[in-house]
């Protein structure tokens, strides 16, 4: 049985609009890259296998729907594909390098996917920058 905040966060995530739901996919893959990181430190590779392939798979889907029409998608796949390639040698060869190198990427991904939410956000409520 799901309990309550359970049950806030399926909803939270079901009604997010699609731009929320990017940062949220970012959110999540720095969080199971960063837990990552900390399990190779502690030699729980175990555990960074689970966290790393979570991260993979966000971002397997983050390029999946990418819409290849636009030139910028072009480049964003390169992007996605680069961090999912680190992403993978972090994991085969348990190099907590290999995730500090992605972490500012997926950051900065974040943080550009959350003000362009913010701007559209503000557009569709009649708000202009």
């Amino acid at each position: 049985m799901i309990n309550a905040y359970q049950q806030y966060q399926q909803n939270y995530i079901l009604t997010a609009p699609p731009e929320k739901l990017v940062v949220m996919l970012f959110e999540g893959a720095l969080k199971f890259a960063r837990l990552a990181k900390k399990a190779i430190e502690e030699k729980n590779y175990a555990e960074a296998n689970n966290h790393l392939i979570r991260a993979q798979d966000i971002i397997m889907e983050l390029n999946a729907s990418l819409n290849m029409d636009y030139e910028i998608s072009k480049n964003l796949r390169s992007l996605y594909n680069f961090i999912y390639q680190r992403l993978v040698d972090a994991n085969v060869k348990k190099d907590s390098k290999a995730i500090g190198e992605i972490e500012p990427l997926l950051e900065d991904l974040k943080e550009t996917w959350h003000e362009a939410y913010i701007k559209v956000s503000g557009l569709k409520h009649g708000k202009q920058n």
